[in-house]
């Protein structure tokens, strides 16, 4: 009688649907890189003068974003932050037209006007920057909040 009750026992646990649990996200075949797991961050700014970000950005960890940085060519200037960019995982930076698929980034540099776009999964929360080397003002940093 025991044996027969475990069999239909495990019967009924077989055919049951999986259980997701709440929150969890179906990715499908792209994973964590899925559009339905992207996001579109607002656009940096390295102008001479001009604030970097205007807020703050809220990221969630195991999220998967993009976010440009256009630099007008007013200045040589540069974006450094080894923090944040030990704390996410960078799938590639696209530089006119050229992806780049780095190990490690440390600060991105630009002489003249252009564009870079960078596609990143956001790994370990906290807070870092990313500012514009030897600047000390707020508006010459972008502040990343991890969650």
């Amino acid at each position: 009688m025991i044996g027969r009750i475990t069999a239909i026992g495990l019967a009924a646990l077989v055919a049951a649907p999986a259980v997701t649990p709440a929150g969890a996200h179906e990715f499908g075949f792209a994973g964590l890189m899925s559009a339905s797991n992207r996001e579109d961050l607002a656009d940096l700014t390295l102008a001479s003068g001009k604030p970097v970000a205007g807020e703050p950005y809220e990221l969630k960890s195991g999220t998967f974003y993009r976010i440009k940085i256009v630099a007008d060519g007013s200045a040589e200037l540069a974006l450094s932050g080894g923090d944040f960019f030990r704390a996410i995982w960078i799938n590639e930076v696209v530089i006119n037209g050229i992806e780049i698929r780095p190990m490690g980034v440390h600060s991105i540099e630009f002489d003249e006007a252009g564009e870079a776009l960078i596609s990143f999964v956001a790994i370990v929360p906290g807070s870092f920057t990313l500012s514009i080397p030897g600047s000390s003002g707020e508006t010459q940093r972008a502040t990343f909040n991890i969650r």
